[in-house]
Protein backbone atom coordinates (compact mmCIF):
# COMPACT_ATOMS: atom_id res chain seq x y z
CA UNK A 1 0.00 0.00 0.00
CA UNK A 2 1.09 3.63 -0.41
CA UNK A 3 2.96 4.98 2.60
CA UNK A 4 1.18 8.00 4.07
CA UNK A 5 4.06 9.18 6.25
CA UNK A 6 5.51 12.42 4.97
CA UNK A 7 9.15 12.78 3.97
CA UNK A 8 11.53 13.04 6.90
CA UNK A 9 11.61 16.65 8.05
CA UNK A 10 15.33 16.46 8.90
CA UNK A 11 17.00 18.27 5.97
CA UNK A 12 19.38 16.04 4.06
CA UNK A 13 18.98 13.17 6.50
CA UNK A 14 17.99 9.65 5.55
CA UNK A 15 17.49 7.78 8.83
CA UNK A 16 16.29 4.21 8.62
CA UNK A 17 13.35 4.77 10.99
CA UNK A 18 10.63 6.80 9.29
CA UNK A 19 8.78 7.42 12.54
CA UNK A 20 10.87 8.42 15.55
CA UNK A 21 8.30 9.40 18.08
CA UNK A 22 7.03 9.92 21.59
CA UNK A 23 3.56 9.50 23.09
CA UNK A 24 2.71 12.06 25.78
CA UNK A 25 -0.31 13.64 27.46
CA UNK A 26 -1.18 17.35 27.43
CA UNK A 27 -0.13 17.48 31.10
CA UNK A 28 3.41 16.49 30.09
CA UNK A 29 3.74 19.73 28.14
CA UNK A 30 4.56 21.39 31.49
CA UNK A 31 8.08 20.08 30.83
CA UNK A 32 8.37 23.17 28.65
CA UNK A 33 9.21 23.33 24.95
CA UNK A 34 8.32 19.69 24.26
CA UNK A 35 8.13 20.27 20.49
CA UNK A 36 11.48 22.08 20.47
CA UNK A 37 13.03 19.30 22.56
CA UNK A 38 11.64 16.68 20.19
CA UNK A 39 12.98 18.54 17.16
CA UNK A 40 16.41 18.97 18.75
CA UNK A 41 16.52 15.24 19.46
CA UNK A 42 15.83 14.39 15.83
CA UNK A 43 12.33 13.07 16.46
CA UNK A 44 9.68 13.23 13.76
CA UNK A 45 6.43 12.70 15.64
CA UNK A 46 4.60 13.62 18.83
CA UNK A 47 1.45 11.64 19.60
CA UNK A 48 -1.05 12.83 22.20
CA UNK A 49 -2.73 10.44 24.63
CA UNK A 50 -5.01 9.09 26.19
CA UNK A 51 -8.78 9.79 25.65
CA UNK A 52 -10.66 11.37 22.72
CA UNK A 53 -12.87 13.82 24.63
CA UNK A 54 -9.98 15.09 26.72
CA UNK A 55 -7.77 15.61 23.66
CA UNK A 56 -10.52 17.30 21.66
CA UNK A 57 -10.91 19.78 24.50
CA UNK A 58 -7.14 20.32 24.52
CA UNK A 59 -6.65 20.86 20.78
CA UNK A 60 -9.57 23.30 20.72
CA UNK A 61 -8.03 25.32 23.57
CA UNK A 62 -5.53 28.15 23.14
CA UNK A 63 -2.76 25.96 24.55
CA UNK A 64 -3.66 23.18 22.15
CA UNK A 65 -3.67 25.48 19.15
CA UNK A 66 -0.31 26.86 20.18
CA UNK A 67 1.09 23.33 20.47
CA UNK A 68 -0.21 22.37 17.02
CA UNK A 69 1.09 25.60 15.48
CA UNK A 70 4.54 25.03 16.99
CA UNK A 71 4.68 21.46 15.70
CA UNK A 72 3.66 22.67 12.26
CA UNK A 73 6.34 25.35 12.25
CA UNK A 74 9.00 22.85 13.33
CA UNK A 75 7.93 20.23 10.79
CA UNK A 76 6.87 17.77 13.49
CA UNK A 77 4.06 15.33 12.77
CA UNK A 78 1.18 15.00 15.23
CA UNK A 79 -0.79 11.83 15.93
CA UNK A 80 -3.33 10.72 18.55
CA UNK A 81 -2.99 7.34 20.30
CA UNK A 82 -6.31 6.76 22.00
CA UNK A 83 -7.98 4.57 24.58
CA UNK A 84 -11.17 5.09 22.65
CA UNK A 85 -13.69 2.28 22.99
CA UNK A 86 -15.73 3.68 25.88
CA UNK A 87 -16.37 6.80 23.80
CA UNK A 88 -16.83 5.05 20.45
CA UNK A 89 -19.53 2.82 21.96
CA UNK A 90 -20.92 4.93 24.83
CA UNK A 91 -21.81 2.79 27.83
CA UNK A 92 -25.19 4.46 28.30
CA UNK A 93 -26.38 2.62 25.18
CA UNK A 94 -26.40 -0.61 27.20
CA UNK A 95 -29.78 0.19 28.75
CA UNK A 96 -31.29 0.62 25.28
CA UNK A 97 -29.62 -2.32 23.52
CA UNK A 98 -27.44 -4.78 25.49
CA UNK A 99 -26.71 -6.76 22.31
CA UNK A 100 -24.24 -4.05 21.26
CA UNK A 101 -21.95 -5.08 24.08
CA UNK A 102 -19.82 -8.09 24.83
CA UNK A 103 -21.04 -11.28 26.45
CA UNK A 104 -19.09 -12.55 29.45
CA UNK A 105 -17.88 -16.11 29.97
CA UNK A 106 -20.96 -16.56 32.16
CA UNK A 107 -23.27 -15.76 29.23
CA UNK A 108 -24.40 -12.30 30.32
CA UNK A 109 -24.14 -9.07 28.34
CA UNK A 110 -21.96 -6.46 30.00
CA UNK A 111 -20.99 -2.84 29.27
CA UNK A 112 -17.71 -3.27 31.13
CA UNK A 113 -15.48 -3.44 28.06
CA UNK A 114 -15.30 -3.52 24.27
CA UNK A 115 -18.16 -4.59 21.97
CA UNK A 116 -19.90 -7.52 20.35
CA UNK A 117 -18.30 -7.55 16.92
CA UNK A 118 -21.15 -9.62 15.50
CA UNK A 119 -23.57 -6.79 16.19
CA UNK A 120 -23.96 -4.81 12.97
CA UNK A 121 -25.34 -1.90 14.97
CA UNK A 122 -22.29 -1.92 17.26
CA UNK A 123 -19.90 -1.86 14.30
CA UNK A 124 -21.84 0.99 12.68
CA UNK A 125 -21.89 2.99 15.91
CA UNK A 126 -18.18 2.55 16.57
CA UNK A 127 -17.24 3.37 12.97
CA UNK A 128 -19.43 6.49 12.88
CA UNK A 129 -18.02 7.78 16.16
CA UNK A 130 -14.47 7.00 15.04
CA UNK A 131 -15.06 9.10 11.93
CA UNK A 132 -16.42 11.94 14.07
CA UNK A 133 -13.41 11.83 16.41
CA UNK A 134 -11.00 11.39 13.53
CA UNK A 135 -12.31 14.54 11.88
CA UNK A 136 -11.59 16.46 15.09
CA UNK A 137 -8.29 14.74 15.89
CA UNK A 138 -6.86 14.28 12.43
CA UNK A 139 -3.24 13.07 12.43
CA UNK A 140 -0.88 14.79 10.04
CA UNK A 141 0.40 11.35 8.97
CA UNK A 142 -2.88 9.63 8.10
CA UNK A 143 -2.16 7.02 10.81
CA UNK A 144 -4.99 6.60 13.33
CA UNK A 145 -5.05 4.78 16.68
CA UNK A 146 -8.40 3.74 18.18
CA UNK A 147 -7.61 1.07 20.76
CA UNK A 148 -9.91 -1.38 22.51
CA UNK A 149 -10.35 -1.14 26.27
CA UNK A 150 -7.02 -1.45 28.05
CA UNK A 151 -6.21 -5.16 28.28
CA UNK A 152 -9.89 -6.03 28.76
CA UNK A 153 -11.60 -9.13 27.29
CA UNK A 154 -13.72 -9.15 24.15
CA UNK A 155 -17.02 -10.91 23.45
CA UNK A 156 -17.91 -14.52 24.32
CA UNK A 157 -21.31 -14.71 22.66
CA UNK A 158 -22.00 -17.86 20.56
CA UNK A 159 -20.87 -16.10 17.35
CA UNK A 160 -17.85 -14.27 18.80
CA UNK A 161 -16.43 -16.98 21.02
CA UNK A 162 -14.92 -18.80 18.05
CA UNK A 163 -12.75 -15.75 17.41
CA UNK A 164 -9.76 -14.78 19.55
CA UNK A 165 -9.58 -11.32 21.08
CA UNK A 166 -7.07 -10.41 18.36
CA UNK A 167 -9.45 -11.57 15.62
CA UNK A 168 -12.32 -9.63 17.15
CA UNK A 169 -10.22 -6.47 17.41
CA UNK A 170 -9.15 -6.82 13.78
CA UNK A 171 -12.69 -7.43 12.56
CA UNK A 172 -13.70 -4.14 14.18
CA UNK A 173 -10.61 -2.34 12.85
CA UNK A 174 -11.37 -3.43 9.30
CA UNK A 175 -14.81 -1.81 9.63
CA UNK A 176 -13.50 1.37 11.27
CA UNK A 177 -10.77 2.05 8.72
CA UNK A 178 -13.38 2.10 5.95
CA UNK A 179 -15.18 4.91 7.78
CA UNK A 180 -11.89 6.81 8.16
CA UNK A 181 -11.00 6.36 4.51
CA UNK A 182 -14.29 8.01 3.54
CA UNK A 183 -12.97 11.41 4.70
CA UNK A 184 -9.19 10.84 4.69
CA UNK A 185 -7.82 9.15 1.60
CA UNK A 186 -4.52 8.46 3.40
CA UNK A 187 -6.17 6.80 6.41
CA UNK A 188 -4.51 3.81 8.03
CA UNK A 189 -5.52 2.27 11.35
CA UNK A 190 -3.44 0.51 14.00
CA UNK A 191 -4.06 -3.04 15.17
CA UNK A 192 -2.73 -2.93 18.72
CA UNK A 193 -0.91 -6.13 19.71
CA UNK A 194 -0.97 -5.73 23.48
CA UNK A 195 -1.66 -7.97 26.49
CA UNK A 196 -4.67 -10.07 25.38
CA UNK A 197 -4.28 -9.20 21.67
CA UNK A 198 -0.58 -10.07 21.44
CA UNK A 199 -1.25 -13.34 19.65
CA UNK A 200 -1.68 -12.72 15.93
CA UNK A 201 -5.14 -12.91 14.36
CA UNK A 202 -5.76 -16.41 13.05
CA UNK A 203 -9.10 -16.15 11.26
CA UNK A 204 -9.65 -12.52 10.26
CA UNK A 205 -7.32 -11.03 7.66
CA UNK A 206 -6.18 -7.41 7.94
CA UNK A 207 -7.35 -5.00 5.30
CA UNK A 208 -4.59 -3.23 3.35
CA UNK A 209 -4.93 -0.10 5.49
CA UNK A 210 -4.55 -1.80 8.87
CA UNK A 211 -1.03 -1.83 10.29
CA UNK A 212 0.52 -3.59 13.27
CA UNK A 213 1.32 -1.71 16.45
CA UNK A 214 3.32 -3.94 18.80
CA UNK A 215 3.30 -2.88 22.47
CA UNK A 216 5.31 -5.24 24.73
CA UNK A 217 4.32 -3.74 28.09
CA UNK A 218 5.10 -6.93 30.05
CA UNK A 219 8.68 -7.26 28.86
CA UNK A 220 11.84 -7.07 30.97
CA UNK A 221 13.19 -3.55 30.55
CA UNK A 222 16.61 -4.21 32.01
CA UNK A 223 17.40 -6.65 29.20
CA UNK A 224 17.13 -6.33 25.40
CA UNK A 225 14.21 -8.06 23.73
CA UNK A 226 16.54 -10.64 22.21
CA UNK A 227 18.59 -11.29 25.37
CA UNK A 228 19.08 -15.07 25.66
CA UNK A 229 17.45 -16.82 28.59
CA UNK A 230 14.95 -14.03 29.38
CA UNK A 231 11.66 -15.91 29.11
CA UNK A 232 9.37 -12.86 29.11
CA UNK A 233 11.24 -11.24 26.25
CA UNK A 234 11.71 -14.43 24.26
CA UNK A 235 7.97 -15.07 24.30
CA UNK A 236 7.22 -11.53 23.19
CA UNK A 237 9.76 -11.73 20.39
CA UNK A 238 8.12 -14.92 19.16
CA UNK A 239 4.75 -13.12 19.20
CA UNK A 240 6.23 -10.18 17.28
CA UNK A 241 7.50 -12.54 14.58
CA UNK A 242 4.14 -14.31 14.45
CA UNK A 243 2.38 -10.97 13.94
CA UNK A 244 4.83 -9.98 11.22
CA UNK A 245 3.75 -13.10 9.35
CA UNK A 246 0.26 -11.52 9.19
CA UNK A 247 0.99 -7.78 8.94
CA UNK A 248 3.56 -6.11 6.66
CA UNK A 249 6.75 -5.06 8.42
CA UNK A 250 7.13 -1.86 6.41
CA UNK A 251 4.02 -0.27 7.96
CA UNK A 252 4.39 -1.88 11.41
CA UNK A 253 5.14 0.23 14.47
CA UNK A 254 6.80 -0.63 17.75
CA UNK A 255 5.16 1.16 20.68
CA UNK A 256 7.72 0.92 23.46
CA UNK A 257 8.15 2.11 27.04
CA UNK A 258 11.81 3.16 27.24
CA UNK A 259 10.84 6.71 28.30
CA UNK A 260 7.59 5.84 30.06
CA UNK A 261 8.04 7.28 33.52
CA UNK A 262 4.34 6.58 34.19
CA UNK A 263 4.86 2.84 33.79
CA UNK A 264 7.93 2.75 36.02
CA UNK A 265 6.04 4.89 38.56
CA UNK A 266 3.11 2.43 38.36
CA UNK A 267 0.91 5.35 37.20
CA UNK A 268 1.02 7.00 40.62
CA UNK A 269 2.70 9.98 42.20
CA UNK A 270 5.44 10.67 43.08
CA UNK A 271 7.33 10.04 39.85
CA UNK A 272 10.36 7.78 39.97
CA UNK A 273 13.50 8.36 37.97
CA UNK A 274 13.61 6.53 34.66
CA UNK A 275 15.74 3.37 34.75
CA UNK A 276 17.35 4.45 31.49
CA UNK A 277 19.61 2.06 29.58
CA UNK A 278 21.18 3.25 26.34
CA UNK A 279 22.50 -0.28 25.79
CA UNK A 280 19.02 -1.82 25.97
CA UNK A 281 17.60 0.85 23.66
CA UNK A 282 20.25 0.36 21.00
CA UNK A 283 19.94 -3.43 21.15
CA UNK A 284 16.15 -3.18 20.84
CA UNK A 285 16.46 -0.91 17.83
CA UNK A 286 18.51 -3.65 16.22
CA UNK A 287 15.77 -6.16 16.99
CA UNK A 288 13.12 -4.04 15.35
CA UNK A 289 15.24 -2.74 12.50
CA UNK A 290 16.48 -6.20 11.52
CA UNK A 291 12.84 -7.21 11.04
CA UNK A 292 12.15 -4.33 8.68
CA UNK A 293 10.12 -2.28 11.19
CA UNK A 294 10.61 1.39 10.34
CA UNK A 295 8.21 3.11 12.73
CA UNK A 296 9.33 3.43 16.35
CA UNK A 297 7.77 5.34 19.21
CA UNK A 298 7.74 5.22 22.98
CA UNK A 299 5.49 6.42 25.74
CA UNK A 300 7.11 9.37 27.50
CA UNK A 301 4.36 10.09 30.00
CA UNK A 302 5.28 11.89 33.27
CA UNK A 303 8.28 13.55 31.62
CA UNK A 304 6.94 16.87 32.80
CA UNK A 305 7.87 19.89 34.89
CA UNK A 306 7.93 17.82 38.08
CA UNK A 307 10.33 15.29 36.53
CA UNK A 308 12.66 18.07 35.34
CA UNK A 309 12.78 19.74 38.75
CA UNK A 310 13.29 16.45 40.59
CA UNK A 311 15.68 14.50 38.36
CA UNK A 312 16.99 16.93 35.76
CA UNK A 313 16.84 16.56 32.00
CA UNK A 314 15.14 13.36 30.82
CA UNK A 315 17.07 11.36 28.19
CA UNK A 316 15.05 12.60 25.21
CA UNK A 317 18.17 13.59 23.25
CA UNK A 318 19.82 10.21 23.85
CA UNK A 319 16.70 8.41 22.65
CA UNK A 320 16.23 10.52 19.53
CA UNK A 321 19.88 10.48 18.54
CA UNK A 322 20.00 6.68 18.78
CA UNK A 323 16.97 6.35 16.50
CA UNK A 324 18.35 8.84 13.99
CA UNK A 325 21.76 7.16 13.93
CA UNK A 326 20.55 3.58 13.54
CA UNK A 327 21.29 1.79 10.28
CA UNK A 328 20.73 -1.93 9.71
CA UNK A 329 23.91 -3.98 9.74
Amino acid sequence: MTESIQDDPQPGAQPFFKTRGVVITPQDLTLGNWPERAKRAGLTTIALHPFPKRLIEFVESNDGQEFLDTCRELGLRVEYELHAMAELLPRHLFDKDPSLFRMTDEGERSPDANVCVHSAAALETVAANAARVGNLLRPTTGRYYFWGDDGKPWCRCPKCRELSDSDQALLLENAVVEALEAFDERAQLAHLAYVNTLAPPATVKPGPRVFLEFAPIRRRFDKPLDAPGVDENEKLLDLLDANLAVFPAETAQALEYWLDCSLFSQWTEPHVKLPWSQQVLEADLGVYGSRGIRHITTFAVYLDEHYLKTYGEPPIDSYGQALAAYQPG
